[in-house]
C-alpha cells in the first residue's frame, strides 16, 4: 500500500468502528480454536500492528510485514519483534513448524499468487495448528477503495475454499460476516460506481456517535459468530488447519 494509506490506517486502526468491531469479531473467533496456554502466534502481513494487542490475549505474538516502515510502526507501538518480509516467497518464518496460530486478515488479496502464500503460510503451521484468514467478499463489490488499498480480487466463500484446499489445507470452519451493514455498504458502493463518485477510501472517521452506533451494530455480529458464520456479508472468516495433520482441538 501507498505510504499515506499505511499512515492514515494506523491513526485510525485504534478507535474506527470498523477496526474495532473486527477486532471484537476475531477475538470470538479465536476464543472458539481452543488454543494451548501460552499459545504462539503469527500475524503475517501485521501492517502497523494494529491487532497485536488482540492477539497477546491469547499467547506470544510474532509478525512480519513487507513494509519497513509499517513494521517500525508495529515494533514503536507494541513493543515485539517485528520482522520485514512478504509472501510468498519472502517469508521470515517459512517452515518453522511452530507455531499454533497463524493469521492473515486482509492480506491475500494484496498478493498476486495467493495460492503460493496459502502454502507459505501452511508451513509455519505446528501439530494442530489453525490458520485464520479474512479477506474481502464480492468481486462486484470492487472499488476506488480497494484500488487504493492495492487489493487484486475480492472473493467469495466457495472460491476462497477452493483455493484454501487445492493450497494442501482442510477447511475447518469458514463464513461471512459484516452482514448487518451489507444492504448499506453494497447500495454506497453500486450508486457511487452509477453516479461516477467512485473515486476515494472507504477508511474516514465518522462522528462519535456514528462511530459508536457502527461498532456496536458490527460488533453484534460476535454472537453469531461464535456458533456460524453468516450466508452473506462484505468480509469472508475461514479456519484451516493442514492436510497432513488431524484437526486435535476443537474449533
Amino acid at each position: 500500500m501507498d505510504r499515506d494509506v499505511y499512515q492514515r490506517m494506523r491513526a485510525l486502526q485504534g478507535e474506527h468502528w470498523w477496526f474495532r468491531a473486527r477486532r471484537r469479531i476475531l477475538a470470538t473467533l479465536i476464543a472458539g480454536l481452543d488454543l494451548p496456554a501460552d499459545a504462539r502466534i503469527l500475524e503475517a502481513g501485521c501492517g502497523s500492528g494494529g491487532n497485536i494487542a488482540l492477539l497477546q490475549k491469547f499467547g506470544r505474538v510474532s509478525a512480519f510485514d513487507m513494509d519497513e516502515e509499517a513494521a517500525g510502526y508495529c515494533r514503536a507501538d507494541t513493543g515485539i519483534s517485528c520482522r520485514v518480509g512478504s509472501l510468498p516467497f519472502d517469508n521470515p518464518y517459512q517452515d518453522d513448524r511452530g507455531f499454533d496460530l497463524v493469521v492473515s486478515l486482509d492480506v491475500l488479496e494484496h498478493i498476486d499468487d495467493d495460492r503460493a502464500s496459502l502454502v507459505s503460510l501452511a508451513s509455519c503451521l505446528g501439530e494442530g495448528g489453525r490458520l485464520l484468514l479474512a479477506v474481502p467478499a464480492y468481486q462486484w463489490m470492487f472499488s476506488s477503495h480497494d484500488r487504493i488499498h492495492h487489493h487484486k480480487r475480492r472473493y467469495d466463500r466457495v472460491e476462497l475454499e477452493t483455493l484454501v484446499k487445492e493450497s494442501g489445507l482442510v477447511v475447518r470452519r469458514s463464513g461471512y460476516f459484516n452482514t448487518i451493514l451489507f444492504p448499506l455498504i453494497a447500495c454506497v458502493r453500486l450508486l457511487s460506481k452509477l453516479l461516477g463518485r467512485d473515486s476515494g477510501s472507504d477508511m474516514k472517521m465518522p462522528g462519535r456517535w456514528s462511530n459508536a452506533l457502527l461498532t456496536g451494530v458490527f460488533g453484534a455480529e460476535a454472537n453469531v459468530l461464535r456458533y456460524a458464520g453468516f450466508p452473506f456479508g462484505t468480509s469472508i472468516f475461514l479456519v484451516a488447519t493442514r492436510a497432513d495433520q488431524d484437526a486435535g482441538r476443537g474449533e
